[in-house]
């Protein structure tokens, strides 16, 4: 058994009720990828582990490789609960809608460690991130963490010319998932590109440009925060099928 056995830093995106004390738990882990993995007994009230198997906590396991497509957790050691941020609302959607997106664009099993810096990164800045908008999905960290996501996916959308002509230094008029990036007015219609704002293309930019933690007191205005929402959301819908339930919950 101990061959089949291997250890790994990883951070609980998601965890399923399963049967009367388990739970079937999605991670993203340092080593491996996405991890699908069974937490056995954790819902008794006498396991002593279940506390630290919450969504958004980061953790080192040591799980047994079975030959099922779930492996089972048989050790935990907390690194950060993130306590903090999941006894807070706002800053739990926060957190929720950027593991969310990490459930869905990174799928496979396979390494990616700038990925898992960047999570783990972003979940450090969440304890302590401030109440910044009126809607969580429209948090700076929240949409900063996202398009870092997209850019680790190979999804950066291109900001600095237009991206179905190549003309530069034309004002840019909005955002054609299909062009893969912000386009002039005279490509805008034939692109069906979304209405983005010069001021919402330059958020993006500094979203983009600066680290997360600088991401959380840059002063974005509603409507670039908005801007930034609406290519998120345009290149999920576009390039991966899929829409997160946490920002429209």
């Amino acid at each position: 058994m101990a061959g089949r056995s291997y250890k790994t830093e990883a951070v609980v995106l998601r965890s399923i009720r399963l049967g009367e004390a388990d739970r079937v738990l999605h991670l993203y882990t340092l080593d491996r990828g996405r991890v699908g993995a069974v937490a056995k007994g954790v819902r008794k009230t006498t396991s002593r582990i279940g506390g630290r198997l919450e969504p958004l906590s980061h953790v080192e396991l040591v799980l047994y490789r079975g030959s099922g497509e779930l492996d089972t957790i048989t050790g935990v050691q907390l690194v950060r609960s993130h306590r903090a941020a999941r006894e807070d609302y706002y800053r739990l959607s926060v957190g929720l809608i950027g593991v969310e997106a990490v459930l869905r664009l990174f799928t496979e099993q396979e390494a990616n460690e700038r990925a898992f810096l960047a999570v783990t990164r972003f979940l450090d800045l969440l304890d302590d991130t401030p109440h910044a908008a009126d809607r969580p999905a429209l948090d700076p960290l929240a949409l900063a963490f996202q398009l870092k996501l997209l850019w680790l996916s190979g999804y950066l959308p291109h900001l600095t010319s237009c991206a179905e002509c190549g003309a530069e230094r034309v004002p840019l008029a909005g955002y054609s998932p299909r062009a893969g990036g912000a386009v002039c007015r005279a490509c805008a219609g034939r692109t069906e590109a979304l209405g983005v704002s010069a001021e919402g293309i330059a958020g993006i930019e500094a979203l983009l440009e600066r680290p997360l933690a600088d991401a959380v007191p840059l002063a974005l205005s509603e409507r670039a925060r908005r801007d930034a929402l609406r290519v998120i959301t345009a290149s999920y819908e576009y390039h991966g099928g899929f829409r997160l339930r946490t920002l429209s919950a």
